[in-house]
This record gives structure tokens, C-alpha cells and sequence, in this order.
């Protein structure tokens, strides 16, 4: 007898992400569990699809919870690379807070240019950061993750 797929869930990298209440009200609509991880409490809105879990203060914890999780019926929602890397490698579907995706093949050259820009940093070089975060910003990371629901769905 077959087994029924996983349920499909959002691991949210929480700290940082800029559309909290985009991937609440996406998931509600598609009827798809969050989990917000953090090291740090914060207020989630108080509903049944949503959990928070707050880790440890200690390096990496929310990444390693995240990716102890990350799995194919997973969009993980992050704007680290390595972290990223991580969760594709355990099959989940990964997107940055802009909407962009992280796919396997291109986060290799994603790491180069992370470390090539950490190398920049530590000899003294002053670089700009990434671009503020838009609207634009924010309307294509909706449809990326609609889609990514929906596509998981599918299967």
C-alpha cells in the first residue's frame, strides 16, 4: 500500500526575511504550513498553519535546523547561499526573499561570488551591498512562490 506524499511545508529563515506576511497570507490561501525559525522570538501571526521555533543563539542553529528539515515537499524561503546550498542538496525547493531561485545549477557560482565578495571585504576593499529591497522585489517573490506551491502540489 502506498503511502501519502509528505505534507508540503514553507521553513522560513526568519531573522532577516522581508515577506513574513506575504508567505503567511500565500500559504494560507494554498492551506500549506509555515514554520518561522529564528534565534530570536518574534510575534507570527497566531493560526494553525503557522509555527515559530526559536533556536539556540549559537552559530549556524537556524540554518542546521532548517536544513535538518529541508526535504522535496520543502520551499525553503532564505537569503543564504550556503544555507540554500544545503536545502537543494536535500531536495527542497529554495527561493531568495527577492523571488529568485536557487537551483543547482547555479548556486555553485553563487558560493565563488560570496566568497570572491568576503575576500573583498577582509583586504579592505569597500563594496556596496545588495540592492534595497523593492517592490518589484516583493511582487516577484509572491508569483515565485505561488508557483513553487503549486508545482508542489502536483506532484
Amino acid at each position: 500500500m502506498n503511502e501519502p506524499p509528505a505534507p508540503i511545508r514553507i521553513l522560513v529563515d526568519g531573522d532577516a526575511c522581508p515577506v513574513k506576511d506575504e508567505i503567511y497570507k500565500v500559504a494560507w490561501r494554498h492551506e500549506i504550513a509555515v514554520v518561522v525559525v529564528s534565534n530570536a522570538p518574534f510575534r507570527v501571526p497566531v493560526h494553525p498553519l503557522v509555527r515559530r521555533v526559536v533556536v539556540s543563539d549559537g552559530f549556524d542553529a537556524a540554518d542546521d535546523w532548517i536544513a535538518g528539515e529541508a526535504g522535496p515537499r520543502c520551499v525553503v524561503v532564505t537569503a543564504d547561499i550556503l544555507l540554500a546550498d544545503r536545502c537543494l542538496k536535500a531536495g527542497a525547493h529554495v527561493l531568495s526573499s527577492t523571488g529568485k531561485p536557487f537551483t543547482t545549477s547555479s548556486i555553485g557560482g553563487q558560493i565563488a561570488t560570496r566568497a570572491i565578495m568576503a575576500d573583498l571585504r577582509a583586504g579592505g576593499d569597500v563594496i556596496g551591498g545588495p540592492a534595497p529591497f523593492s517592490k518589484a522585489d516583493r511582487s516577484r517573490f509572491l508569483g515565485a512562490l505561488d508557483e513553487a506551491l503549486v508545482r508542489l502540489k502536483r506532484v
